[in-house]
């Protein structure tokens, strides 16, 4: 598969970011339009109803900061994500959103653990690791543009501040690393130059050749043209007395 066939725009890298981000706000905004409260559809560890917070603790966030602070993130991840890695992006969004609801259920403390926090650890793990193994040039740049924007977010898949729900960005980390490693992706096949083919013959190689064993370089004495074997054939010229040129 050539790289200009693979990495090409698609209407998907702005509709899906678009359409996610339009859910999540729209949903905070029926919040306030009605006055009501949909935390308790977050995941509630360890409880039956609890549950239904896989699916929709996502879509669910509980102010306008927090909201904001997770709707830049989406966007950019969203997009690169289905730019990079277009085969496996959407498989890689609802996947996410299942493990990462699942292991917060069973980890978390008992509480309503709500917002898209999750799902952006999910995207950050995958677009990290999937870049560092696959190796290529390009998913290792956008590796480490991640980690230089999103790095410090590392620290909150720990327990160090309240309020925040470390189990759920745990949970989407752990299930971002899982899917990097064990979900295939299709990578445009790398170029490899004459001197890397199996069938490259050193010696026939000009370049090489003006080096010995040692690497040194050999200077090649231009080849002298030899002589024709044919006999050299002399022709005079004399001038006449009444002024003609003659053989």
């Amino acid at each position: 598969m050539s790289e200009p066939n693979y990495f090409k725009f698609s209407y998907n890298v702005l509709i899906v970011p678009i359409l996610f981000v339009l859910l999540i706000w729209t949903v905070f905004l029926v919040e306030l339009r009605l006055g009501v409260n949909l935390n308790q559809y977050g995941v509630y560890p360890k409880t039956l109803t609890g549950l239904r917070g896989v699916i929709f603790s996502p879509f669910i966030h509980g102010s306008v900061a927090h909201l904001y602070n997770n709707t830049i993130p989406l966007a950019v991840l969203l997009s690169a994500m289905f730019y990079f890695y277009r085969n496996v992006a959407m498989r890689v969004v609802l996947l996410g959103i299942l493990f990462s609801g699942l292991f917060t259920w069973v980890i978390g403390r008992p509480s309503y653990h709500i917002g898209a926090s999750s799902v952006i650890y999910v995207l950050v793990s995958f677009v990290f690791f999937k870049g560092v193994f696959t190796k290529y040039y390009r998913l290792v740049a956008l590796s480490l543009i991640v980690v230089f924007i999103y790095g410090s977010m590392l620290w909150y898949i720990f327990p160090v501040e309240k309020g925040i729900s470390w189990e759920g960005h745990l949970g989407g980390f752990i299930t971002g690393l899982a899917l990097a490693i064990f979900m295939k992706t299709d990578m445009p096949s790398p170029k490899k130059y004459d001197w890397e083919q199996e069938d490259f013959n050193y010696e026939d190689d000009e370049f090489i050749t003006q080096f010995d064993k040692d690497g040194n370089f050999v200077e090649k004495k231009e080849e002298e043209p030899t002589l024709e074997s044919e006999a050299i054939k002399i022709t005079y010229q004399y001038k006449r007395e009444d002024g003609s040129n003659s053989e």
